[in-house]
């Protein structure tokens, strides 16, 4: 037995290293470009060699299979971006290999980002503050005023905790000389961060045994110094932080609801936000609560539609005036964009002698600035050797291209023409740059290994001790072989970020360090979005569900009217007459057989009613708080999303769309049961509770009007025990057949079936007693007012005399209840209010 195993052992190794040496024979670096993994002396750095061997090791495909199994989390948990002018949303594209560098290497380009953050923080500071590099000449005033993202109303504003920026990332890339090159500055608001901690999470599943041995430096410590630096520079000593987002149809939604959820942050948007004497609030169902911090994704001309971009529906009125205050600290400070001026990348060498009496450790990409003679006439004498950009615009946070250098040699005549034209115009506009061939590093494409242009991002985060850098960062992998910029999209990949250590690394958690933690068992008071959201996802649920079993009911009497008992000609047309009502499908696909009106009540997107469509609300309104949602409930979402999409036009036997329609249920079952068993008895359980309660009390009235009418057989009360799903408890306790008085008690009626309007009205009076009053002064407000009305006329309602004009005028009550709960607790423009306590003595 010793014997085979050492023949096995042996086998291994020898198809391991035949895998690794065809590997590297068919790695062909590119002449003339670094490379990460071979260098000028053809050597293989040692962390790239420990690496590739432990990949060789794996028997034949094992390796994509774990990384194929990994990425699952990618699309189970949404992780996605999206394309700038994209409607939809891409699922995020990363590379099976990490970019490795070495602890020597990497300590070198941290000491060169920490030294430009401070370099740029003290531009900054200059520059909204005495001007004084300006006045004694070192910088031309044009090359600061006239960047777009230069905001006047900084002037002279001293940011609360004295920092402008509080994140900075810097993109580098190799130059031809094999050292670090800043190719560009992001300060206006640095996205990828989030990314870098998703790919760090597929890699480490996918390879953990390999990611422990080869002691990678953990990214946990970085953040959670980025949020103590936040929390240090707030007045208050347990502030409120907030995220503030474009919105779900930002670029990077999906990571700034991620860092949100992981560093505790409450993710806001503008209307969230409302200022009052100086001070920032959030909107919250209990009024409005001081927020002390807000980390923007938003660029700074549209934080402030009173003051700067007055089309901006993404910010905040009077959010500038209360800077100026000191009523909130805003993180990076509106003006930060400025430093990612290409007009600047000129002046920072010298600037860094003048103001840190040293040199920059890490150079940036040769510029020349058109607003001066001399760099100007360099540029116009070296047109064909020289990339020319914008001087002031494209900087773009996303990586988007938006005024990226071009080579006047690789445009068309006219392009060309009109870039000339436009640089002896206006040359201050313009910058020339010493071309730039991105460094290489090795990418998985088909089955091997490729030499990939790409571009590193390193993070810098402003703490009480100093700058702190990101010990990995996000990297951006091209497909083209002679890429000169990257961008998340053209084929383009992510790649995770490996910093080695030459010893074993500690594990690095956010967690609390200390046992004096005070301990919370509420978080504190629902933002007025998220309740809406919440409110509204119940109610797209509820209303899905309630149309599937419609769908069902329908097939269910096409198999087998005697079986069914209730499929006459009158009761189907019922059915259909609801579909059509609820927007679920139009009279033309009813028109023909009944199985298609099935089909398109499933599968129809056209129809607003359907169930693909409520589905898809569904998930558009869960897409706007992801950051509260587990990853099983988004991935349930999903999946049934994707069960009832693409489908339009199927035609189905009776037997298929009874299967679709069961498994639908079955997913939202599910779902319901994730939400009652998972969610913490808060604030936001209630709110997707109440739409839950709500819409289900609107259609079991429906349901009622339409089949326990005074005339009603038994066809019909049938038919409505099971929409309405009782009809276990209704034989359980009637054993004399169906009869309309007793249907109507149940259906209606009864506070113990938790399917009748009675139980929603009761479960809706204890959801808004424990939700928060604005007025502590006794006083019922609004939607108690209304829902004490309906409880009194549910609960002295008799069966024998309950006629579908009573079953309409409670539906009619429970939409007048949505309204006043919409105008309490939902989002209200600037008639939002702070809550008010009793003041007085009693």
């Amino acid at each position: 037995m010793s014997v085979d195993r050492t023949a096995a052992r042996r086998a291994s190794d020898a198809a391991a290293s035949a895998r690794l040496s065809g590997w590297l024979e068919g790695y062909q670096a590119l002449p003339g470009i670094p490379d990460e993994l071979v260098q000028p002396d053809g050597r293989i750095p040692a962390h790239w060699t420990r690496f590739l061997n432990a990949l060789a090791e794996f028997p034949t495909g094992e390796f994509e299979d774990r990384f194929t199994v990994a990425t699952r989390h990618i699309r189970d948990a949404g992780v996605s971006h999206r394309i700038y002018g994209d409607d939809n949303e891409r699922t995020w594209p990363l590379s099976p290999l990490p970019l490795i560098l070495g602890e020597q290497e990497w300590s070198e380009i941290a000491a060169g980002v920490e030294q430009r953050a401070g370099l740029l923080e003290m531009l900054l500071a200059d520059l909204y503050g005495p001007a004084r590099l300006v006045a004694d000449g070192d910088l031309p005033a044009a090359a600061v005023t006239g960047s777009t993202d230069y905001i006047r109303a900084m002037r002279g504003v001293k940011p609360v905790g004295g920092r402008y920026m509080h994140l900075y990332a810097a993109d580098l890339g190799r130059g031809p000389d094999g050292r670090w090159w800043v190719l560009g500055d992001r300060a206006q608001a640095p996205s990828g961060a989030g990314y870098a901690l998703e790919n760090r999470l597929v890699l480490s599943r996918a390879f953990p045994n390999l990611y422990n041995a080869m002691n990678v430096q953990r990214l946990a410590g970085f953040f959670s110094e980025f949020r103590a630096g936040l929390a240090a520079s707030a007045s208050r000593s347990d502030p409120r932080i907030c995220l503030m987002t474009p919105g779900p149809f930002s670029e990077t939604y999906f990571e700034q609801a991620h860092l949100a959820r992981y560093l505790g942050f409450l993710l806001v948007e503008g209307d969230d936000l409302v200022v009052r004497d100086g001070q920032a609030y959030v909107r919250t169902i209990a009024g409005l609560k001081r927020a002390d911090v807000i980390w923007r994704r938003v660029d700074a001309d549209f934080i402030d539609p009173m003051e700067l971009n007055s089309a901006s529906r993404l910010g905040v009125p009077g959010l500038m005036e209360a800077i100026r205050q000191g009523g909130v600290v805003v993180a990076n400070a509106p003006g930060t964009g400025l430093v990612e001026s290409r007009a600047l990348l000129s002046f920072l060498p010298a600037l860094a002698r003048k103001l840190l009496g040293e040199d920059l450790k890490l150079p940036n990409v040769a510029t020349w600035w058109c607003g001066q003679a001399a760099e100007r006439d360099h540029v116009e004498r070296n047109l064909d050797r020289l990339a020319i950009a914008s001087a002031f615009d494209g900087s773009r946070s996303d990586g988007a291209d938006g005024g990226d250098p071009h080579l006047l040699s690789a445009l068309p005549p006219g392009a060309r023409d009109s870039l000339l034209t436009a640089m002896r115009a206006r040359p201050v506009d313009f910058v020339g740059q010493e071309v730039v061939r991105l460094s290489t590093t090795p990418a998985w494409r088909d089955g091997g290994l490729k030499p990939s242009p790409f571009v590193l991002r390193v993070y810098a985060a402003a703490t009480p001790d100093g700058w702190k850098i990101m010990p990995g960062g996000f990297c951006r992998i091209s497909n083209q072989p002679d890429a000169r910029a990257i961008s998340m999209g053209g084929g383009a990949q992510a790649a995770d970020v490996w910093v080695m250590s030459e010893r074993p690394v500690e594990r690095v958690t956010l967690l609390a360090s200390s046992e004096d933690v005070r301990i919370v068992r509420i978080l504190g008071n629902l933002p007025s979005r998220a309740a809406d959201n919440l409110f509204w996802l119940g109610r797209y649920l509820e209303r899905a569900e309630a149309t599937l079993r419609l769908v069902r009911s329908l097939c269910t009497s096409l198999m087998d009217s005697d079986a069914a008992t209730h499929g006459t000609g009158e009761t189907l047309a019922r059915i259909q007459g609801l579909l059509i009502a609820w927007g679920a499908a139009d009279k033309e696909a009813l028109s023909g057989k009944a199985a298609d009106a099935a089909a398109a009540a499933l599968h129809d997107e056209a129809a607003y009613g359907s169930a693909v469509s409520l589905v898809r609300s569904a998930r558009r309104t869960a897409a706007g708080m992801r950051e509260r949602l587990s990853e099983d409930f988004w991935k349930l979402l999903l999946d049934l999303e994707t069960r009832l999409a693409g489908r339009s036009g199927d035609h189905l036997t009776e037997a298929e769309g009874l299967a679709r329609a069961d498994a639908g249920l079955r997913a939202l079952a599910t779902l319901s049961g994730l939400a009652q068993e998972n969610m913490n008895r808060v604030a936001g359980w209630r709110f997707l509770d109440i739409g839950r309660r709500i819409e289900r009390g609107i259609n079991t009235c429906r349901f009622a009007r339409q089949f326990a009418e005074d005339e009603a057989g038994q066809d019909e009360l049938d038919l409505l025990l099971d929409l309405v799903d009782s009809q276990i408890t209704y034989r359980s306790r009637y054993v004399v057949g169906i009869a309309l008085a007793p249907v109507r008690d149940l259906v209606l009626l009864d506070p113990f079936n938790p399917r009748s309007m009675a139980f929603q009205v009761d479960t809706l009076k204890a959801h808004l007693a424990a939700l928060p009053p604005l007025h502590f002064d006794g006083m019922p407000e609004e939607p108690n007012r209304q829902l004490i009305h309906l409880a009194s006329e549910v609960e002295t309602a008799r069966a024998a005399e309950l006629k579908p004009a009573r079953a309409l005028a409670f539906e009619q009550m429970l939409m007048k209840l949505s309204e006043a709960l919409a105008a309490r607790y939902f989002l209200q423009g600037s008639n939002a209010t702070p809550s008010k306590r009793l003041s007085g003595l009693a």
